[in-house]
């Protein structure tokens, strides 16, 4: 079960990073003032989740492994 678990929470840090991603490029192409408040801030929230997510799969294969 606990490896069941850690699956769909790895699942869900992926399409977290997927929407940040999403909304990043959505503001470049659109540009304009969201782009020029956000773009940085979305860069650095995107880096952070996706070095959670990267976390949350070695963390899953470790246990898989076991």
């Amino acid at each position: 079960m606990q490896d069941n678990s850690m699956f769909y929470l790895t699942a869900l840090a992926v399409l977290v990073v997927f929407a940040i991603l999403l909304t990043g490029i959505g503001g470049f192409a659109k540009g304009g003032e969201f782009n020029r408040r956000n773009a940085n801030r979305l860069m650095r929230w995107r880096i952070i989740a996706q070095a959670v997510a990267v976390a949350l799969m070695m963390l899953l294969l470790w246990l898989r492994g076991r």
